[in-house]
């Protein structure tokens, strides 16, 4: 035992600042981290992750668009380049710039399978350049997303390994495991109607079943992080990362969403969405 002891000590004052191996020390890695735009989910979750997977799960309607177009436009008003692997072909132009993504630093993939949406992905990170890759599969059934091999997850996670970009995936269900360094869940609450100003105000018709859409409860939880930021993403001092948090997101119509004040959150702001979120 005291040869194995001697051996091993020998080994890692060999190894030591040259290979890594188990036998050797390695300091805790630190990751920076940016803004998801929402400062709410900054306060959550301390924000996107550079060189990791994180993965934003959820049934639909629960805010995926909401989140995909907040992270957008948030990396390319920093002049950043962006990609957007559409699993579905569903994402909105329109939508998108008028949530304050600029579209001349987005490359926009449109796929039609998830066989095309894997091998995009696979060369976006290959060719590197992009602040921000995500993967939307949030439009495709659970059970096909579920047969996609672990090993395709890895395979990612260790392609944007110590690399400055953030590999973002949204789908319905968790599927990564531990290849993502950061997994949110949404969930949506039950809706809330009103009656519209027409209907309200007249007496004839005090039984009508018209009804406007006044806005969704939509909640947030971080199922799986392993994130050490570099920096507090908000300077606000009551900002730190919990482990759930809830928001309240509105509709105006059938197009703009906005987050509004709830115990401790102050999100301003409208915000584009696509039909996608803000079907019943």
């Amino acid at each position: 035992m005291k040869f194995l002891a001697t051996l091993r000590n020998d080994l890692e004052a060999a190894l030591a600042g040259r290979v890594p191996s188990r036998f050797t020390h390695r300091p805790q890695k630190i990751i920076e981290t940016v803004s998801t735009g929402i400062p709410e989910i900054d306060s959550l979750t301390g924000g996107l992750p550079r060189g990791s997977l994180t993965e934003i799960c959820g049934p639909p309607c629960s805010g995926h668009m909401s989140m995909l177009l907040a992270a957008l436009a948030a990396r390319t008003e920093k002049l950043e380049a962006c990609a957007l692997v559409d699993g579905h072909d569903a994402f909105d132009p329109l939508s998108a710039e008028a949530a304050g993504v600029n579209l001349k630093h987005l490359l926009w993939v449109r796929c039609r399978n998830i066989d095309q949406s894997l091998r995009a992905t696979n060369l976006l990170l290959q060719s590197g350049g992009f602040g921000l890759i995500a993967l939307d599969l949030s439009d495709i059934a659970p059970q096909t997303v579920r047969y996609i091999p672990l090993n395709a997850w890895f395979r990612f996670q260790k392609t944007v390994e110590d690399t400055p970009t953030i590999l973002l995936l949204l789908d319905q269900e968790s599927n990564t495991k531990t290849c993502a360094s950061l997994v949110l869940s949404l969930g949506r609450n039950s809706a809330r109607w009103s009656a519209p100003p027409e209907v309200a105000q007249s007496q004839s018709q005090p039984n009508s079943l018209a009804r406007l859409l006044d806005g969704s409860g939509v909640h947030a939880k971080v199922l799986r992080s392993r994130i050490t930021p570099v920096t507090a993403i908000s300077s606000h001092p009551d900002f730190a990362p919990r482990a759930e948090a809830h928001s309240q997101e509105t509709f105006r119509g059938y197009s703009e969403t906005g987050f509004e004040v709830r115990t401790m959150w102050s999100y301003s702001g409208a915000m584009t969405s696509s039909p996608a979120d803000s079907k019943l």
